[in-house]
């Protein structure tokens, strides 16, 4: 159907086949902003090897309000494009929780929509961690959710409190690092930390966190590239996309 990335080589592939992390539902944040454009994304995720795609769209406070019934309406709109267009990619509606006043509402309320296994990405604040996070996650762990913290990289105010790292993991939150931090799309801080948390065995899942094709191109670069290649060989023994169903 499409053919974006023409001129790449066939075999740069994923070793998973779950991407935990995208914004490729239409029209309910900043990620794709219609059907087409999320067509376009779910081709490059196919071209990289993934064939299940959980579409966790952004639940933030004041920017976007969504609910298990807004994020399920558009993944429904979605899953007919894929049909219509014969595409060989599933997609699950999810969320992206930023943890806010908006999620506390949402979570007394039991309006939450979990990955498939009842995993649960949570989003911490860029400008300061949460004073009860520990809390929180002992109790989201309590109800039978499973927290995975999305991209932990990219939280500078762990950067040098990286002991905080080391906590959070083993209290059982798993965390899933972005492709594009590895890349270096993020700066150097993001990519350092994201190499220290494998080093340190502490990458569980990887993620695109795809919001468009721009994002697209630069992880297929960067899936050419040697250092992914040798990177690749270190994580495959750690990495449970696959097992989020």
């Amino acid at each position: 159907m499409f053919n974006f990335f023409h001129k790449k080589k066939a075999d740069v592939k994923l070793f998973y086949t779950t991407d935990v992390h995208s914004h490729i539902l239409p029209g309910i944040d900043h990620g794709s902003q219609s059907v087409e454009q999320s067509l376009e994304m779910l081709e490059a995720e196919m071209q990289m090897g993934i064939s299940r795609v959980m579409g966790t769209s952004h639940v933030t406070a004041e920017t976007f309000e969504n609910t298990p019934a807004t994020i399920k309406a558009s993944c429904a709109i979605l899953r007919e494009a894929i049909a219509e267009n014969g595409l060989n990619v599933s997609i699950e509606p999810s969320a992206e929780y930023r943890i806010d006043e908006y999620w506390d509402k949402e979570y007394a309320a039991g309006h939450i929509l979990p990955l498939p296994g009842n995993w649960l990405l949570m989003e911490n604040s860029f400008q300061q961690e949460l004073l009860e996070l520990d809390q929180l996650m002992f109790d989201v762990q309590c109800k039978g959710y499973r927290p995975i913290l999305a991209h932990p990289e990219r939280y500078s105010y762990y950067h040098y409190r990286r002991n905080r790292y080391e906590t959070l993991h083993n209290a059982g939150v798993k965390f899933q690092v972005n492709l594009l931090s590895l890349a270096g799309y993020f700066g150097h801080h993001a990519k350092d930390a994201a190499m220290w948390l494998i080093d340190n065995n502490m990458v569980d899942m990887l993620g695109s966190d795809m919001h468009n094709m721009d994002h697209a191109r630069v992880i297929m670069d960067y899936l050419d590239s040697k250092e992914w290649a040798k990177l690749a060989k270190r994580l495959e023994p750690r990495i449970i996309n696959d097992e989020v169903r």
